[in-house]
Order: C-alpha cells, then structure tokens, then sequence
C-alpha cells in the first residue's frame, strides 16, 4: 500500500536488498528453539544485512544481547559459543527413519533437562521449593538461574552493548504490578539482570531482582516485541520478525500434537494479531493522508484537521516474517528440549529461512525503493503482499 515518499533512495545495500535508514531484527521467545535465530541471524550477516536496532523476549533477548555486545565478526562464533554451550550435555543422537521414534527421543532429551538443567543456563534446585522459605528464591521457582550470569558475562561486552551502534531492546514484566515494560539501551544501561528477567519464565525461573523490583518473562504479556519497535520507529524501516512458533498448522492427532499445537497457538497468537493490527492501522492512516489532500486550502488550519494529520503521518515500514515451522517428530516439549543435535538442526532451518527469503525479496526490494509498507512471508509458501 502507498506510503509516503522516502527523502532520499536508501544508501545501503545487501547482496540482494537495499536497506533503508533502520534494519531492526525482531526476536520472540521460544527456549531451545532459539537456535533457529541464531541460524537467522548468521544468515542475515551473509547476506550483507547490517542491524541497526534488535529486540527480543525471553529466549529471543539472550540472542539480541549477544548480538548488541559483540562487534559484527565475533556475533556469530559467541552465539555459537552460547549454543554449544546450552547443548552440551545432550549430545548427537543417531536419527531414526521413523518419526514416533524420533518424537519419543526428543521427549526423552526434553525429560533429561527437567531432570538435570541445562549448562550454564539453569540448574535444578537441591530442595523443592514446596519446602523452601517463603519469599526466599528458592520458594519461587524449581530452577536457579544462576549459572546464566556467569554465561553472559563471557560472552557479552556490556560497554559495547550499552554505547555500540546497534540499539537493544528487552521486553520483561514487573512480579507485582503486572506492567510490561521494555528496558532500552536509550534509556537504561542493561546488564546480564535484564537479559535474565526477559527470560525468567515461573514457575521454572525465578524473577529478577533489578532495583528493588522483580521481574519475570516478558512472553507472559507479549512473545514479540515488534509494537515496541514500531511505536518508537522514527525513519524508514525494515523488521525482520523471527517467529518460534507458528499460528497455523494441521489438526492434532495424539495427546503430544494437543500439547504442542495449544502451546503454538498462545504463543503465536500475540505476534499475529500485533502484526495484523500494525498493518491495519497503516492502511487507516493513508485512507486518512487522502482525505486530507482532498481538503480545502482554508481547512488546514483547523485544529481537528491539524491534529488529524498529526496522528496520520508515518514513516514507510516493511515486515518480513521468518517463523520456525516445525518437523513431525516435535512435541509439547519443543522449547525445553536443549540437543545439540536438535540445535543444529534448528540452526540450519533458519539460514535456510534467510536463504529462500532472499531468493524471493524482490517484491521486499521494490517496496523499500518507492517507499511503500506491506508484511512479507516469504518461506513455505507463495509470497503474500
């Protein structure tokens, strides 16, 4: 749909994109499957794409740390360091021919890290917390967090994060007051305390102390922070929404499909209905740029018509979707099932995902060129305007 005129053409370029003032990277949450974004993100830097701005909820907030804290050269080999790392104690299992097989391998991995933890991300805790002090941390979750301080302290460069070229955002929710809030390196200096309270998911985690007040997963309100992105876009921009779950998907078969497809759709729900009314109240705002120019001279000055082309100019915006669409043999247990195996695997779906996504990006190309806004799914199916 029709936009505003861009000032200028866009001074950078990718291998097969021309990239506008800000290129954002959208992170929703979705535990072991995260690593698909690392797959996207590695992808995205073959592809000559330059981020500007990351945000990200849970999972996705770990990754966008550790994008925002390490220059462009060492981003991938530090989120392969984190991935390696988390998947360690699971090693490469042989793959079975037989997809029920398979499912139960990967429900048996994901019933290993209930048991265990997952190293250098979070261990179990040694009393249940049904028999722990109340009030205390260890009343409030069955895990400690702990060991993914040390985990990102290794890996993160805080004073890059915090004054580097790259903007970060993380969604988190206040314990008491149920306020979702964004903490952004404009306004506040993260540390390794943020990243952790966007991923504190109860009863599994504990919340995060940060100032005196205590926060959980932003996923519990949002799992996308895209509508922080584009209520603080300024110039033109180009999102690339990394997705863990999607919102369409066959008809449950067995007790497992149930868990995993109720799971898809709370999580996946959210980004879809962001999306849609993010696009939808674009179209109303250039339905009401063309009313305006229909005006009369002498009306322009009239405080409602003021205030109406106050609330209805905007910059051009184009959404392109990467969202993880998973294998049969995946269950209600996907987001905690930590194999190193399943990692790569989930790696690899996601710099396929940029791969086909460049293939297809023309369409993404001529919107960025005349200034227009459109979502963009250009994976799995026929792109859609």
């Amino acid at each position: 749909m029709a936009d505003v005129e861009p000032a200028a053409r866009p001074k950078r370029h990718a291998d097969t994109l021309p990239l506008p003032d800000t290129v954002a990277l959208v992170l929703q949450g979705g535990g072991a499957l995260g690593s698909y974004q690392a797959g996207v993100i590695e992808g995205l830097a073959s592809s000559g794409i330059e981020i500007d701005w990351v945000a990200g909820i849970s999972i996705g907030a770990v990754n966008a740390a550790i994008v925002a804290g390490n220059p462009p050269d060492k981003r991938v080999e530090m989120l392969r360091a984190f991935w390696d790392l988390v998947t360690g104690a699971l090693p490469s299992f042989p793959i079975f021919p037989n997809d029920q097989l398979r499912e139960w391998l990967h429900e048996w991995s994901a019933g290993f890290v209930m048991a265990t933890g997952v190293p250098g991300f979070f261990t179990p805790r040694a009393v249940s917390p049904m028999f722990a002090t109340p009030g205390t941390p260890e009343a409030l979750s069955f895990y400690d967090s702990a060991p993914l301080r040390e985990t990102l302290d290794s890996l993160i460069d805080w004073d890059l994060l915090n004054s580097g070229p790259v903007r970060l955002s993380i969604g988190a929710v206040d314990v008491e007051s149920g306020n979702f809030t964004y903490f952004d390196t404009t306004e506040t200096r993260i540390d390794a305390r943020h990243i952790m309270a966007s991923g504190a998911l109860p009863p599994g985690l504990p919340p995060i102390e940060i100032d005196g007040r205590f926060w959980w997963d932003g996923g519990l309100v949002s799992n996308t922070p895209l509508t922080h992105v584009l209520d603080h876009q300024v110039d033109e921009l180009l999102v690339f929404q990394v997705d863990l779950f999607a919102a369409a998907a066959e008809r449950p078969r067995t007790i497992m499909d149930v868990a995993a497809r109720e799971k898809e759709i709370r999580f996946s729900s959210r980004t879809r209905q962001v999306s849609d009314q993010v696009m939808r109240l674009r179209k109303d705002r250039e339905i009401a740029r063309k009313v305006i120019a229909k005006l009369p001279e002498a009306m322009m000055q009239d405080p409602d018509v003021r205030a109406l082309v106050a609330c209805s100019g905007e910059q051009p915006v184009n959404l392109v979707q990467l969202i993880y669409r998973t294998n049969a043999w995946e269950g209600g247990s996907r987001d905690f099932e930590f194999s190193a195996r399943t990692m790569r695997e989930h790696w690899q779906a996601g710099q396929e995902a940029v791969n086909e996504t460049m293939a297809n990006a023309r369409l993404v190309a001529a919107n960025i060129e005349t200034g227009k806004s459109a979502a963009f799914d250009l994976t799995a199916r026929p792109p859609t305007l």
